[in-house]
């Protein structure tokens, strides 16, 4: 069977105000679940890099094959979010 990884997810940057309440150092892991608490919007554009990194696929353009960042589609109050790939340990 293939490796089975989850995804950290970290805030690293923030500007404005985020209606979520989401603040810099905030962290949720995604497994086979959406995270609780997690905002919607940010996780609709998370969602096909966190489905690669799961998958054991990778960003041409990230420096670390096992991260990728991605940010709020709130342009008025950008937050940017760190996908780190961990493995799963059965």
């Amino acid at each position: 069977m293939a490796q089975r990884y989850e995804v950290k997810v970290k805030i690293i940057s923030q500007k404005g105000t985020c209606a979520k309440d989401h603040k810099v150092g905030d962290e949720f892991v995604v497994g086979g679940i959406t995270p609780a608490g997690l905002c919607c919007s940010a996780f609709n554009s998370m969602f096909p890099s966190i489905h690669t990194l799961r998958f054991g696929g990778t960003f041409p353009y990230s420096k670390d094959p096992d991260t990728a960042e991605v940010a709020c589609p709130d342009a008025d109050n950008p937050i940017v979010f760190e996908l780190r790939r961990v493995p799963v340990s059965e």
